[in-house]
């Protein structure tokens, strides 16, 4: 393995907070991978990130089941012009609206819905991510409204922080409950199932360790599975849709097609959504791309001895 090149990617839309994207590119036998936790993420959590890395690089994937994956166009905490015009330019049916942004109303977000129930047509599909936002009560007074905005609402992603909020928020609306931080910050992943808290279940790979571990944890769940990603590079995303293409069963369209919300990427070919697929498809890192979206040195080295760090602590628990 070469020690990595660091990137940073400009973003086209302020996404968690961000608008540069920070990844490390690492080459091993098998080829490129990323990691790239997110930066409040600390070493013990940033582990399973690695060990999806080294996963991409030393053993690569399963053999697919399908060669291509529906996705959803992720739309964030936007006006409703620009919500609306992102919906339109991706050509998907599927598009998952976030809302509950601090700082902004609920008006604000019944607006971006509005406009994104308006560029998808009736026959669209509209979700909402609310990133724990919002305590039970507030999730129980504001979906119906969001349903009502969207016209039908295929699944609220997180809306609370707890799985017990999960639990109790499900038993009080008539709309499918998908849990994600409560699958890839949790220590014990299966109490969704246990206190059947959730519908749906969001596994993204790097978070979670890898695509192996993700069909794993998949088949314990025993629930539908939305693969996501984490706003990574098309080298990031290549192991989303090899998890999306390994599942025995995907029935929702899955939340990949984020690599637009970056402003460059590093690859030849971009893994874009076609007609609201994305191909199961390899991909060719562009050496030239690595060099000119190079990270500062002073953050490069806070990304090399942020992996090292990792590394190592993957040696003493292995």
């Amino acid at each position: 393995m070469h020690a990595g090149n660091v990137v940073a990617i400009p973003m086209t839309t302020k996404f968690r907070g961000l608008m540069v994207r920070e990844a490390v590119l690492v080459k091993g036998p098998l080829g490129w991978a990323e990691f790239s936790p997110f930066v409040e993420y600390d070493d013990e959590e940033a582990l399973a990130w690695w060990r999806a890395t080294r996963e991409a690089m030393e053993e690569g994937w399963p053999a697919p089941v399908r060669d291509r994956v529906a996705v959803n166009v992720t739309v964030p905490a936007t006006d409703p012009q620009r919500a609306w015009d992102i919906v339109r330019a991706s050509g998907c049916r599927t598009a998952k609206v976030k809302v509950a942004e601090k700082g902004q109303t609920e008006g604000e977000d019944i607006a971006r819905i509005e406009a994104v129930r308006d560029a998808l047509g009736p026959g669209g599909i509209i979700r909402i991510d609310v990133n724990t936002g919002w305590d039970v009560d507030t999730a129980v007074d504001r979906i119906p409204r969001y349903e009502r905005a969207a016209g039908q609402l295929e699944y609220v992603e997180q809306p609370c922080v707890t799985v017990d909020e999960l639990a109790a928020v499900r038993r009080k609306v008539n709309v499918r409950i998908a849990a994600d931080e409560s699958i890839r910050r949790a220590a014990d992943p299966l109490l969704v199932r246990d206190k059947q808290a959730a519908d749906i279940v969001i596994l993204k790979v790097q978070p979670l360790g890898g695509v192996r571990a993700c069909l794993r944890l998949a088949e314990e769940v025993g629930l539908p599975v939305v693969v996501s990603s984490a706003i990574e590079t098309s080298v990031g995303i290549a192991a989303g849709i090899a998890l999306a293409a390994a599942l025995p069963e995907l029935n929702h369209a899955c939340g990949l097609a984020t690599v637009a919300l970056l402003a460059d990427d590093v690859v030849t070919e971009p893994l874009l959504p076609i007609d609201g697929y994305l191909p199961v498809r390899p991909f060719i890192v562009d050496e030239a791309k690595l060099a000119s979206l190079a990270a500062p040195s002073d953050r490069a080295t806070l990304w090399l001895e942020r992996l090292a760090r990792v590394r190592a602590l993957d040696t003493v628990q292995a």
